[in-house]
């Protein structure tokens, strides 16, 4: 070391000063919240019953908490969860018996949401401090919803819908990509494409199958579609909204339950129906455009899939004919059983931490 002998006179000097005055920059290690790792399971609840709940899943510990909105916050969900997204800090539970909660994602307590205006809502995005929840709208004499909208609420705790923008029948999964929000819209067969400047819709776009979510795969932007004998990836250019591509893979009843794996792998769940949900969990590569493992996973009544990236286990979710409690199968990357979870009813979705 050069210089060494003048160095050490100094570093007695640095310790002297530092013991004697508080260092106001230095992190300090807070203690994390309750949820800020493992598993959270978004549970939908029964239908006419309206018990949505989520669990949480410390894989660490084996330990699975129960109810831990309702435990957190004194009082049930009260509703239908179709989606959990996490974004801004906080957590949205969304239902699709028109509300949304919010939590702060670390203890589950409850900041603000929004219950009144909605009718159906599926999915939110969150851009610009503001919210945008797709909705089917209210249903007409023949159970179709031709006013489906985008609820805009402009705060990010919730509030009074500011706006309803008008879109395609039955919006669901939607994504942020430049100054647009992509919009799938299943019953119309389009994906809608909204101006976040100006809260309008920009363009609609006809695509072949039935639209439910946005990927984002090795960087490129996807519409996931299905038919009877079909999933279809449509790589839309989010520059001009226009579907450069479109990659078909013949698979037999696929379903829009879907989770994406490693790379362009993407794993879709497909099911015959009620009532012999004869379900299976089959492997696609995209790049490849074909199917790799038709049966990666067997099951009765699929409801669910996640993927985590850590261990590369694959989460699988049965509803159990929503009676009483569902299941989660946990599974390593070669598809071997290696947990089973006893959790809430009609267990649909994941966020892993």
């Amino acid at each position: 070391m050069k210089n060494s002998r003048f160095l050490l006179p100094l570093v007695w000097l640095t310790i002297f000063a530092s013991s004697c005055t508080t260092n106001t920059t230095d992190p300090v290690d807070l203690p994390k919240g309750e949820f800020e790792d493992g598993v959270l399971i978004m549970n939908e609840g029964a239908f006419g019953v309206n018990d949505g709940e989520v669990f949480h899943y410390d894989p660490a510990t084996g330990v699975i908490k129960e109810n831990i909105f309702r435990t957190k916050n004194s009082r049930p969900f009260g509703g239908l969860i179709q989606d959990m997204v996490e974004a801004e800090g906080r957590l949205y539970l969304v239902a699709n018996t028109g509300k949304v909660e919010i939590v702060i994602p670390k203890d589950f307590s409850l900041v603000g949401g929004v219950s009144l205006g909605l009718d159906n809502s599926r999915s939110l995005v969150s851009v610009n401090q503001r919210l945008f929840i797709s909705d089917w709208g209210p249903y007409d004499g023949d159970f179709n919803n031709p006013d489906s909208y985008i609820a805009v609420v402009n705060d990010l705790n919730g509030g009074p819908i500011a706006k309803k923008i008008p879109v395609s029948s039955r919006p669901e999964g939607m994504i942020v990509a430049g100054n647009f929000i992509y919009v799938a819209c299943s019953a119309a067969k389009k994906f809608d494409v909204i101006s976040i400047a100006s809260e309008t819709l920009a363009a609609s776009v006809a695509v072949e199958g039935t639209p439910s979510e946005f990927l984002q795969i090795e960087g490129r932007l996807f519409l996931y579609a299905t038919d009877e004998n079909n999933v279809f990836f449509h790589e839309v250019n989010p520059g001009n909204y226009t579907v450069v591509k479109t990659t078909k893979i013949p698979l037999t009843n696929p379903t829009p339950i879907i989770a994406l794996g490693e790379g362009s792998e993407v794993f879709v769940v497909t099911s015959t129906g009620w009532p012999d949900y004869d379900d299976a969990v089959a492997k696609v590569s995209v790049n490849n455009g074909q199917v790799t493992n038709p049966s990666f996973y067997v099951g009765n009544g699929i409801y669910g899939i996640g993927f985590k990236i850590e261990g590369k286990e694959i989460y699988v979710a049965e509803h159990n004919g929503f009676q009483g409690n569902g299941s989660v199968f946990i599974l390593s990357p070669l598809g071997i059983l290696v947990k089973t979870l006893t959790v809430g009813k009609g267990p649909s979705g994941f966020i892993f931490k």
